[in-house]
């Protein structure tokens, strides 16, 4: 009896890494050789998600370790739950965009887009087999 209520003592006690946040990517090309301004919309059970601190990095699933963008920090966007960050990366193509996500919830997300003059827009994943 005594090591279930210690097992739900620590379960109770223990920080929730997956809150159910989810996100959408919106990104504008500048112009520049591969750098965009993006658009970060962040939502929990259907709210925005005002107050996180949000960490974006990226990187080419096609070519692991080969192509990435050092991680930046997210500034908040003129709405609650927008945050606002510049992509600076290497080529167009496929990127698994990580988003870091800490302050009132803590998460990791990982949205897939593809990236070419006109902007961004989720990859088209094939299905596994």
């Amino acid at each position: 009896m005594r090591v279930v209520v210690l097992v739900l003592a620590l379960l109770s006690a223990a920080p929730v890494l997956a809150q159910g946040a989810r996100a959408e990517l919106a990104c504008r090309f500048t112009g520049t050789d591969f750098v965009y301004d993006c658009l970060i919309r962040l939502t929990r059970a259907g709210q925005p998600l005002g107050g996180a601190q949000v960490v974006v990095g990226a990187d080419m699933p096609s070519m692991p370790m080969a192509h990435n963008m050092a991680p930046v920090k997210a500034t908040p966007g003129r709405q609650s739950g927008e945050y606002e960050a510049r992509l600076d990366l290497e080529m167009t193509g496929e990127w698994a965009i990580k988003l870091r996500l800490s302050g009132p919830v803590r998460d990791q997300l990982v949205l897939h887009y593809e990236f070419d003059e006109q902007g961004a827009r989720p990859a088209k994943r094939k299905a596994r087999r």
